[in-house]
């Protein structure tokens, strides 16, 4: 499994799921207290996000931390 892949994939469901829940960037930014350049970041796999982060970013986003591992 390559790395970078594996953050993209993250990523593209972690923006799909908050689009599914009806946030954009800017209220979810708002809703986590990060900005949102933060949020484009991760959705654009370019952080590599703790454990503890994905369990937070589900947590926010009411679902499963198995979703963001979709392939």
């Amino acid at each position: 499994m390559d790395k970078k892949r594996t953050l993209k994939i993250v990523g593209k469901n972690i923006q799909r799921v908050r689009k599914e829940r009806g946030y954009t960037q800017e209220t979810f930014s708002e809703l986590m207290k990060v900005s949102w350049s933060y949020v484009a970041k991760i959705e654009m796999g370019v952080l590599n996000l703790s454990l503890g982060k994905l369990v937070e970013l589900a947590n926010y986003l009411d679902t499963d931390i198995g979703e963001f591992l979709k392939n």
